[in-house]
C-alpha cells in the first residue's frame, strides 16, 4: 500500500521464535491478527522490540514478508532498517523494501562517534536511496547518540525524513521537535511518534501523531482505547487508561537483574505474556538474552490477571 502519514497506534511487533531460534512464521502471523483484531493502525517491524539486531538478514526478510503478505495492504508496514553504517543500512533498506516494507525505520549510525553532521549526511543518503519513506529513530540507548532537534526538523523541512519514531525518553526534547514541526510552515506530512509505553498520553497531548509502544503487543487494546480518548479530548479518561496500561508495564521488572539485563526481561515478560494469552506458541528470546524463570513467568501471568488480560 502507498503510506500517508503515520499516525495512532503502531506496535512494534516482537518476532516469536520457534524452540530452535528460527522465526516461527505461524505465531507471527496469529500476532499480526491479535493486533489487526484490537484496531491498531499499523505495524512495526524489526525495531528494539523485535529483537532484529539479534535475527540473521534472512530471518530479517522472512520476518517482513511474512507480515506484508499477511496484513495484505490493509494496514501500513514499516520495517527497521537498522545497523552501523550507511551502506549496511541501504543494504537492508532494499532487502525490506523488496519484501514489501510501505516506510522504512532507520538509527543514526553507531558503533563509531559520529558528530551531527555525520547524522545528517547519513540519513541524506539513506532517503536518497530508499523507494518508500524514511523515518528516524531516535534511540540513544542503543545507538549512544541522541538525535537533534534541530538536525530532525532540517531534514523535515528538505523532505528528507517523513517523521521521528522518539524512544529517548526526553519529553522536552520531542515537545521541541512537535513545536517545531507545528510551527515551520516549510514541514508538512511529518510524523512525530512516541515509543514510550508510560507517557503516550502526555505526547498525544502535546500533538504527537501516534505511539509506538511495545507493550500494544500485550494490550493493543489498551493502546487503542488510550488513542481514541486523547482525540476525543477525553482527559480524564484517558488518564485513568495510562494509569492502568503504567501497572501493567510493570511485568517488563519480572526478570531477576542479578542473572539478566533489562532487555531480556521486558523482551521476555512481552512474549511470556503473549504465550499466556494464546498468541504465540514458545516464549523463546534470541541468543545471548537469558530466558525467564517459571516463576518470573508466573508473576507475568499475575500481571496479567490484574489488568484484566487473562
Amino acid at each position: 500500500m502507498t503510506i500517508t502519514q503515520p499516525a495512532g497506534v503502531i506496535p512494534p511487533l516482537c518476532t516469536p521464535l520457534t524452540p530452535d531460534g528460527e522465526v516461527d512464521v505461524p505465531s507471527l502471523l496469529r500476532l499480526v491478527d491479535h493486533l489487526a483484531a484490537a484496531g491498531v493502525h499499523g505495524l512495526f517491524v524489526l525495531g528494539s522490540t523485535s529483537e532484529a539486531a539479534y535475527l540473521t538478514d534472512a530471518q530479517r526478510r522472512l520476518v517482513v514478508e511474512s507480515v506484508v503478505r499477511h496484513a495484505g495492504g490493509q494496514l501500513p508496514v514499516l520495517a527497521g532498517a537498522i545497523d552501523m553504517t550507511t551502506p549496511r543500512v541501504r543494504d537492508h533498506v532494499a532487502a525490506v523494501t523488496a519484501a514489501g516494507a510501505d516506510a522504512v525505520v532507520v538509527t543514526a549510525p553507531f558503533y563509531a562517534r559520529t558528530h551531527p553532521a555525520e547524522i545528517a549526511r547519513h540519513y541524506r543518503a539513506v532517503a536518497a536511496a530508499s523507494p518508500v519513506p524514511v523515518v528516524a529513530y531516535d534511540i540513544p540507548v542503543a545507538v549512544h547518540t541522541k538525535l537533534p532537534g534541530d538536525v530532525v526538523l532540517e531534514l523535515a523541512a528538505d523532505g528528507v525524513l517523513a517523521g521521528l519514531k522518539d524512544s529517548s525518553g526526553d519529553l522536552a526534547a520531542f515537545r521541541q521537535v512537535v513545536t517545531g514541526v507545528r510551527d515551520h510552515q516549510g514541514i508538512t506530512g511529518f510524523s512525530v511518534l512516541t515509543g514510550s509505553e508510560l507517557i503516550a498520553d502526555a505526547a498525544l497531548a502535546i500533538g504527537a501523531d501516534g505511539v509506538v509502544p511495545g507493550l500494544g503487543n500485550v494490550d493493543p487494546h489498551g493502546y487503542v482505547r488510550l488513542d481514541r480518548l486523547c482525540r476525543a479530548g477525553d482527559a480524564e479518561g484517558a488518564r485513568a487508561e495510562q494509569e492502568r496500561l503504567c501497572a501493567l508495564f510493570g511485568l517488563v521488572s519480572v526478570g531477576d537483574p542479578a542473572r539478566m539485563g533489562p532487555g531480556s526481561s521486558a523482551i521476555g515478560a512481552f512474549k511470556a505474556a503473549l504465550h499466556l494469552r494464546g498468541v504465540i506458541d514458545c516464549p523463546l528470546t534470541a541468543e545471548p538474552q537469558v530466558p525467564l524463570s517459571p516463576d518470573e513467568v508466573e508473576r507475568v501471568g499475575k500481571y496479567l490477571a490484574a489488568a484484566g488480560l487473562l
